[in-house]
This record gives structure tokens, sequence and C-alpha cells, in this order.
């Protein structure tokens, strides 16, 4: 099983590296609850969560190639390799079946994960999830790609701090930014390359949820995901930027929390 840290539990098998597992408090799972975190994000944004989640949900937080433990990993070169790589990950970590049901979070780049592993995970298993929840980014059919990983180092920083300061500040120090800027500019290169013809709906409940200061993410955003489910559909703007969600972080959870 591993080392339990204050990073979580990372399971023992060959893909372990790919998730932090917070065991629920009370030892019996009932629901796994999987976060992706955001273009340069790592599994940290979802350290605080495990604390705030009601009893029996285990929280297994996502951590991309090219960063912090995996920082000597190629960043992946599609949404359709990284969402292909966590989805044969979660098979592996969980078993045939994967057990307990799973509800999904993501984040900005990470909405577009949880949409796509979703996807394999119907397609391949008929597993729909209790719930995918799509926070601080507009539906696949609406995003317009981008350019922003083709920018110089100032320039993306920039760019990026532009949406809301989380942790930016790591990116002036000359020792780090080198190290940090790859898995930025490869992420973004990710995502403004995710371009899905016809985005097929999903059979889960799904739940938009943003901030009211995101400059890039609106309400209209947030509504395009509506088409995208053949279930129940509904949205919760937030306070705060694009970032909303570490701030607000126990209003988030307390309404998350009614729905799984």
């Amino acid at each position: 099983m591993g080392v339990a840290g204050a990073e979580g539990v990372v399971g023992a098998g060959t893909r372990s590296r790919w998730f932090r597992r917070y065991p629920a408090t009370d030892g019996s799972v009932r629901l796994r609850l999987v976060g992706f975190p955001h273009a340069g994000g790592t599994a940290t944004l979802f350290h605080g969560w495990a604390a705030r989640l009601p009893r029996g949900v285990e929280l297994l937080a996502t951590q991309y190639p090219g960063r912090q433990e995996r920082l000597a990993e190629p960043c992946a070169a599609s949404m359709t390799e990284l969402a292909d790589r966590i989805t044969d990950a979660l098979e592996d970590l969980l078993g045939p079946g994967l057990g307990a049901p799973l509800a999904l979070f993501g984040h900005s780049l990470g909405s577009a994960v949880a949409y796509e592993v979703a996807r394999r995970l119907d397609e391949r298993h008929g597993i729909v999830p209790e719930r995918v929840v799509v926070s601080g980014r507009g539906a696949p059919h609406i995003e317009r790609g981008g350019t922003l990983h083709l920018l110089d180092d100032e320039s993306l920083i920039a760019s990026a701090r532009g949406l809301g300061d989380l942790g930016s500040a790591v990116y002036d120090d000359p020792d780090l930014r080198p190290l940090l800027l790859p898995s930025l500019r490869g992420d973004f290169r990710l995502i403004e390359s995710y371009r899905p013809v016809e985005p097929a709906p999903l059979r889960a409940p799904v739940t938009a949820v943003g901030g009211v200061d995101d400059p890039g993410c609106s309400l209209a955003d947030l509504l395009s995901w509506r088409p995208l489910t053949t279930s129940t559909y509904e949205h919760r703007v937030f306070p705060g930027d694009h970032f909303y969600l570490v701030p607000h972080e126990a209003e988030l959870l307390t309404y998350l929390n009614q729905r799984w």
C-alpha cells in the first residue's frame, strides 16, 4: 500500500504514481472521488479535501506526469493519451469493476480530463460515475483552442497569473522556474490542442461550478455543459476568481457533499 504521509497514501501498483490516495475516514468505502487538477497543477490541490469529505468517501487525487515526484516524466502529448492512461491506471489500482462507485471532479484542464475519463469508463466497462463535477471551464464543444503554449516564458506566466494567483510566486524563483514551466507549458499545449468535434453526452449527472469573477469561465461557459448529459444538470457560482475553490474550499465541499 505504500507509506501514509501528509500527501496521502500511494498505492503499490505499477501505475500507482498516478494517484495520491486518501482512505475514507471510517475505512469503509461507499464512494471513490477522483480529482483532476488544472494546467500546471498537482495532486496537492486536493490535499485539504480528505478531512472535509463525508464518511465512506475515499479520495484519489490525480498526479499528472511532469511535476513533483513525476518531474522526470514527460507531460502527456494529447488529451487522448492522458485520459487513456488515467483510465488504465484506475483499472490497475482498483481492479475489475473498479470496486465502489466513482465520482469525478475536475478543475479547469481537469474538467476536460474528467469528461474524457467518464466517457472511457462507460465505453470500456459500462460504468457510469455517480456524478461528474466540472469546474472553471466551458464544455469541450465551445472551447476554441489557443496559443498560450507558444508564448515566451514571461508572457506565459503573466497569462496564467491573469486567471488568479495560486502560488504563482514560485515562478519568480530562478531555481524553480525551469522545473515548473515545462509542465505548465505542456498542459496548455495539451488543452489548447484538444478539439473534439462532436462531444458525446455523458449518462452521469453533471454539476458545473465556477467563480463569479473568473475571467476565463463565465456563467454561459458553465451552462454549456447542460447538453453534455442525458441525466440531470445543475450549476453553482461561488465568490472568487479562477481559483475560487482554494479560499472557498469549505463552501464548495459543503455544497458538493450533499451530492455524493
